[in-house]
């Protein structure tokens, strides 16, 4: 598993907030990071705009791009993207 979700209390009233965790240590490339976030982002708004109506967490827990050099690619990015939404 690469990611760790939290999720939190339900909002009353309230915009639920998303926060987001992906360390340079983990993911060295910038253009990685920023291209997780976001898919992070868009997973998130799509769920929150369907069900979820709670604050989310999303932090990244292990190193991307072990086989692919440091470098995150399109096989890698489907497999994350469909965690994210298994965890939401």
């Amino acid at each position: 598993m690469y990611w760790g979700l939290y999720l939190a209390s339900l909002n009353q009233g309230a915009a639920p907030d998303l926060g987001i965790a992906v360390a340079k240590k983990l993911a060295k490339r910038a253009v990685d990071r920023n291209q997780l976030k976001r898919m992070i982002r868009e997973t998130v708004r799509i769920a929150q705009a369907t069900s979820l109506n709670s604050d989310v967490v999303v932090k990244l827990k292990k190193p991307i791009g072990r086989e692919t050099r440091g470098r995150l690619r399109r096989k890698e990015k489907e497999v994350l993207r469909s965690q994210i939404a298994g965890l939401i």
